[in-house]
């Protein structure tokens, strides 16, 4: 599988179905960087709640979902998503997660750059920051190759899946710093 088999998908597109399937197959692996959104989808109704949220607030504007789709297969294997936008300061915060089994092959990197290039040139951020795990390699190599930079580490950032807080790297790209392939 090449990474021309991988597309983004926006939400308006993607079916309830598939999105709580690809949740509900990644929770354990995305439990700790998606807590709140594991949690929220604990049960098919809660994770109802929080798909018919995500097309409310993507229709207003508040928030984006990109779910990479493995083309070929119609199969959900991630999601690149923008939230906590601040249009006043233009910035933006994205968190990003692809199945384990779809790693390693750049499609994060190259799918995510493509959403960074939406926030900049559609929603006209000034500012993309990304909050990442230290331990977390594999997401910082990635916002490192896109050319995020690292500003520092927030401790007791955010509440984890344990109801634990955790530290979190913070990682920010200004706009006039980007530089798209």
């Amino acid at each position: 599988m090449s990474q021309k088999d991988y597309i983004l998908v926006r939400i308006d597109t993607v079916l309830f179905g598939d999105f709580f399937n690809l949740i509900k197959t990644n929770k354990s692996y995305i439990e700790k960087g998606f807590a709140g959104t594991v949690r929220r989808c604990a049960t098919k109704e809660g994770a109802k709640e929080l798909y018919n949220q995500w097309v409310s607030d993507e229709k207003k504007g508040d928030a984006y979902s990109f779910f990479i789709n493995h083309s070929k297969s119609n199969n959900l294997v991630g999601l690149v998503n923008v939230k906590n936008i601040d249009k006043q300061a233009r910035k933006a915060e994205m968190g990003y997660f692809i199945s384990q089994q779809a790693t390693g092959k750049g499609i994060t990197t190259k799918l995510t750059q493509e959403v960074v290039t939406y926030c900049f040139e559609t929603l006209q951020m000034n500012k993309v920051f990304l909050r990442v795990f230290p331990e977390n390699i594999a997401s910082q190599r990635v916002a490192l190759k896109i050319g995020f930079k690292q500003e520092g580490l927030l401790r007791h950032d955010y509440l984890g899946h344990n109801n634990q807080y955790e530290d979190v790297l913070y990682f920010g790209l200004l706009k006039f710093e980007y530089q798209y392939d």
